[in-house]
Parts: structure tokens; sequence; C-alpha cells
């Protein structure tokens, strides 16, 4: 015990019922006592309990929340942990916090998201399915060559298109005088992404040429046509899929499969770190 390092942890949780009182902890802040300025920020990539509790959660808000606490970290230091919680909605909470020797601070993380975040082994293996599991995909892809840190997340097309504009891209990046936006697009089911990114795209393209002076590379990714089920027999989920594929691949939309995603985060991991 004596070479383990004295530590504080935060719960951050999601609590869509005050009066009742029911949460789930979605994510696990850990610093060195009184270091704020080098604390590890996690938030689960399974959001299966919270919709358990909260069928209509704001899933993409809560992972957006991940990148704020970071940045809010890194510009305010031991400041920032009083200032979180306001960032928050009204559903998001930080506990106090709790003493914790660690052998490390990222072994430290990971036994606590184990211990307070992470379902339990039995629900591990229930399967992701449609746009979280692409999302979730795409996001360890990026995470395993170290840049997901580096790119911007849920990319307000607003800020490109005009006020009022609801649709957020998961995420992207600028490499010289290139914007990389990716977007995940699930075909399993309706097509209503796949048409609202279609129509979007040649206002979000004009707006980053005006605001950006880059050019746009937008890229849908989707699951592979044969790991839908009974896509292979269906015609109609057949016809469905290429529809989709097409009507954004019309509008310049590179569209690419989950089974890509190695090779689009190296070259991102080249154009980002080397």
């Amino acid at each position: 015990m004596e070479d383990r390092r004295a530590c504080e942890f935060f719960l951050v949780r999601y609590v869509p019922d005050r009066v009742k009182n029911e949460f789930v902890n979605i994510g696990v802040l850990l610093r060195e006592d009184g270091r704020a300025d080098d604390t590890l920020v996690r938030f689960t990539r399974d959001w299966s309990r919270v919709r358990c509790v909260d069928p209509e959660a704001d899933v993409a808000m809560l992972e957006g929340l991940e990148e704020e606490v970071r940045r809010l970290l890194g510009e305010r230091g031991t400041a920032a942990m009083e200032m979180i919680e306001d960032s928050f909605s009204h559903d998001v909470q930080v506990t106090v916090g709790k003493g914790y020797l660690a052998e490390s601070l990222p072994a430290g993380h990971e036994e606590l998201m184990r211990m307070y975040v992470e379902p339990p082994k039995r629900e591990a293996g229930a399967r992701k399915s449609g746009r979280q599991a692409i999302h979730a995909k795409m996001r360890n892809q990026f995470e395993r060559v170290g840049v997901w840190d580096l790119m911007r997340k849920r990319i307000a097309a607003a800020d490109y298109t005009r006020p009022g504009d609801p649709l957020r891209i998961d995420c992207g990046y600028r490499p010289n005088g290139v914007v990389r936006m990716f977007h995940a697009v699930s075909l399993e089911g309706d097509l209503e992404v796949a048409k609202v990114l279609a129509f979007s795209a040649p206002l979000i393209r004009e707006g980053v040429a005006r605001v950006e002076q880059a050019t746009l590379e937008l890229t849908a990714v989707v699951e592979p046509l044969a790991s839908i089920k009974g896509a292979a027999e269906d015609e109609d989920r057949i016809t469905h899929y290429r529809f989709a594929v097409e009507t954004m691949e019309q509008q310049a939309i590179r569209v690419l499969t989950t089974s890509d995603l190695a090779r689009v985060a190296e070259a991102a991991q080249r154009e980002l770190l080397m």
C-alpha cells in the first residue's frame, strides 16, 4: 500500500427524476489529491442503463459533456471542479469527492469505472444496435490511434447553415485546408438520418467554405449490408439500403462502412500526430 497514490474521485450521475432520487452513474473523474490540472475524465460508452431509466434521454448531449469537462479542467485547473456541475444540465450531478488509493491514475480510473459505472458482466454482452453501435465503433478506432481527444465532437451544423439547424455531426478535424467530418448513419431501420444528412450536406459545404475558407469532406459511416439481420433475403431492405447510400453519394458524401474505420483512423493519426 506504500507505493499507492492518494487520490480523489468524483462520480458523474444522470438523475432524470430528482424527486424519486433515481440515478445512473455515467462517468468518473479521478485526480491526485489537490491536483485538478491532472484529472482523468471518462464517461460510459454503453448508454443502455440510462435509456432504461429514461427512454427519452439525450445521449448525444451526455456524450458531449465529457469533452466539456475536459475543456473546463484544461482552462480552469483547480477552480474547475466548482464550475463543472454548474455547466451541466439539471439532469446531471457530480458527487462529493471521495478518497481512493491507486497504483496509478490510469489503473485506478479503470477500476473505478468497473466498480461504479460499467454494467455487470451479465449485461456487457448486450448488443448495441443502429447508430449507437456505429458511433461506438467509430470512437473506438479513433481512440485506438490516439486522436479522439484531438477531434471536434458534436459539430453544430448551425455554425455553417443557419440558426436553429438541430443537426450535429458526430466528429471531425481539420488538416490543412480540408475539414473532415464523420457521422454515424444506420441503415438498419428508418432512413431518416441518411436523408437529413444528404439534405444538409450542400449547405454545410457552402458554410465551411465561407466560415473556414476550406473544403469539406463529409463521411457517412454505415453498417455493412451483410451485418443487417435478414437483409440478404429481403429485397426491400436491400433496395432501401442502396437508395440511402446513393442518396448520400449524390450529395458528394463519402459513404464508408464500419469495416473501413481502421483505415480511416490510421489516416487521421498520420494527419494529426505525424
